[in-house]
């Protein structure tokens, strides 16, 4: 059989790499123009609260990155309060653009209605700035030099005026559903502006059951330590996008903490000295403006069903 000739060999090698640039830009297109927007709702049940207790629904929202104008994503925001959740949790990274505020609000204000506790992102207090996703691969991203401010000023204001309650290296208690909630939150450690508060004193004065729950942006080992080690049941955190662009059937590639890329997103279970608490790490509503992609990793919003154990 005779050997194919040049000519041959090199329209086959750029038919394959048309094909190749032709996939990656569907990738891209797809990544870009439908999957960031594929906003959907992960449920999960976690067994933690005393026998004989009422289920409470707790909605955990992270990572929103808000821009004006993102009008799918408000009206996606405004359903969820269909799912009349018990408690809401915000874990940060709400802004994404110095305008975004105002708009946001409003996505927000069905949410508002309900009890909720919030922790702030470094998304919250810094503007993001273009940057090489490469450098993702090198370690946990970092603050640049005199980052543009955001107002978070307004932002956590309206939150304490709806009556959500600010957990920034910060400790407290609200009764629900016949169970005193013990909340323990910190201050984004991707900022290292963490500083454990410990949990409220076990003792209640209205005898009601204490369930602790340790709240987070990001998922840093040594807060989920801090939580496990002061008696945490539960653990929520974003900050890691899910790893934002995965590889199917694999997952993330990058955590953007220390936290294992295993464990980027989903339920789970962190273990500490001994003790092994569930913890929930948010795949992200959102994006940085800059960095408009999702593939293989779904936006989403979690609802959490706390049930009794058996």
């Amino acid at each position: 059989m005779a050997a194919p000739s040049l000519s041959s060999a090199l329209r086959s090698a750029a038919w394959i790499a048309g094909g190749t640039a032709g996939a990656g830009a569907a990738a891209l297109a797809y990544a870009s123009l439908i999957e960031r927007n594929l906003f959907g709702i992960r449920e999960e049940t976690v067994a933690i609260l005393p026998p004989g207790s009422a289920p409470l629904r707790v909605l955990h929202l992270s990572d929103i990155h808000f821009v004006p104008n993102q009008n799918i994503k408000v009206r996606w925001l405004q359903s969820l309060a269909e799912l009349e959740p018990d408690l809401v949790v915000n874990t940060g990274d709400n802004l994404s653009h110095l305008e975004a505020v105002p708009p946001l609000l409003e996505a927000l204000k069905p949410l508002l209605r309900f009890p909720g506790v919030y922790v702030p992102g470094s998304n919250d207090y810094y503007g993001p700035r273009a940057k090489n996703p490469l450098t993702y691969f090198t370690g946990p991203s970092k603050i640049t030099k005199d980052p543009p401010a955001l107002p978070f000023g307004e932002l956590f204001g309206a939150f304490e005026d709806a009556g959500w309650r600010g957990l920034t290296n910060r400790r407290d208690s609200m009764e629900l559903g016949g169970v005193r909630l013990d909340f323990s939150g910190v201050d984004d450690p991707h900022l290292d502006r963490d500083v454990y508060p410990g949990f409220p004193e076990t003792g209640s004065s209205t005898g009601l059951p204490v369930v602790r729950v340790g709240v987070a942006h990001a998922p840093y080992q040594r807060v989920l330590n801090y939580f496990t080690d002061g008696g945490a049941e539960l653990i929520l955190a974003g900050h890691t996008h899910g790893g934002q662009v995965c590889i199917p059937f694999y997952g993330a590639l990058v955590s953007n903490c220390d936290l294992p890329t295993r464990l980027a997103k989903g339920l789970a279970v962190w273990e500490h000295n001994g003790r092994k608490v569930p913890m929930n790490v948010s795949a992200g509503i959102g994006t940085s403006r800059f960095a408009p992609v999702r593939f293989a990793c779904r936006p989403e919003a979690v609802l959490l069903t706390l049930t009794a154990r058996s």
